[in-house]
């Protein structure tokens, strides 16, 4: 993303912190967390530079550290869990989240030491638009039902922050499968909008956690086989009930997989 002036990514900061429903946390000593120091990007080369116009990391992140930068790398990384599991967005870079960034990093060619660095940033700042949204996903996709978050069962504000992290894991998703466009018919809905297209009274889409997703190029089966991989914690498609014409994706407590028809 292209560079802007100090002012304006002050306060596009200040606008992603919020909009993803947190807080900025100062760093431990020795953490590597530098969320409250002027931002700087990381170059090619290795260097630091100038800022990213979404959020900028200005330090080297390891096991150990913690605090809003680490945050906002779980978002980014939260589609590379390992198989059946979810990734914590705690802000604390335990063993979870550096393998989690060992998979991302090998996902895209780099050194998977599972350390963030320079290398790790600058990928992830080409794969993020300026409103901090993955490349290939839209906020506006994710959300077919109002246009504020408003009336699900949480807030408006965890609901967009909870529909970020969903678009971040159908990223990764889309790039197992070929970088082939994945084709989403629905996010989050509201109590209404739930209860108008008879949504489960407690479905995910109400949540912000969940996505419906056309069969595009990939096919539905190849989906849901592919999101258990993906931190999806809720699969449905073919062979249950209502989900023959789309594979359903979600993340949230438990875990339910059901697609007999893909052999899941």
């Amino acid at each position: 993303m292209r560079s802007r002036p100090t002012g304006f990514l002050l306060a596009t900061f200040a606008g992603a912190v919020l909009a993803l429903g947190g807080t900025s946390a100062s760093a431990a000593p020795g953490s590597g967390d530098a969320a409250t120091a002027p931002a700087v990007k990381a170059s090619a080369s290795g260097d630091f530079g100038t800022a990213d116009a979404c959020y900028t990391w200005s330090g080297t992140l390891r096991e150990g550290s913690s605090g809003e930068a680490v945050r906002q790398l779980q978002i980014r990384v939260s589609g590379y869990p390992g198989t059946g599991n979810q990734l914590a967005i705690d802000g604390a870079y335990g063993p979870a989240t550096k393998a989690a960034v060992q998979r991302f990093q090998a996902a895209y060619g780099l050194g998977a030491d599972g350390i963030a660095g320079p290398q790790t940033f600058n990928k992830i700042y080409q794969l993020q638009k300026n409103d901090c949204t993955p490349a290939n996903f839209t906020y506006a996709e994710l959300n077919r039902c109002n246009s504020d978050w408003s009336g699900g069962k949480v807030s408006a504000a965890t609901a967009r922050a909870n529909a970020l992290v969903t678009m971040w894991k159908l990223q990764a998703l889309r790039h197992a499968l070929g970088d082939r466009p994945v084709t989403v018919n629905g996010g989050f809905r509201s109590v209404s909008c739930n209860s108008a297209v008879g949504g489960a009274a407690n479905s995910r889409h109400m949540y912000g956690h969940a996505a419906d997703l056309g069969a595009g190029s990939q096919g539905f089966c190849a989906l849901a086989q592919a999101a258990r991989n993906h931190g999806f914690t809720e699969i449905l498609g073919p062979g249950y009930p209502g989900h023959n014409d789309h594979t359903h994706v979600a993340g949230g407590s438990g875990r339910f997989w059901s697609a007999p028809s893909c052999g899941i």
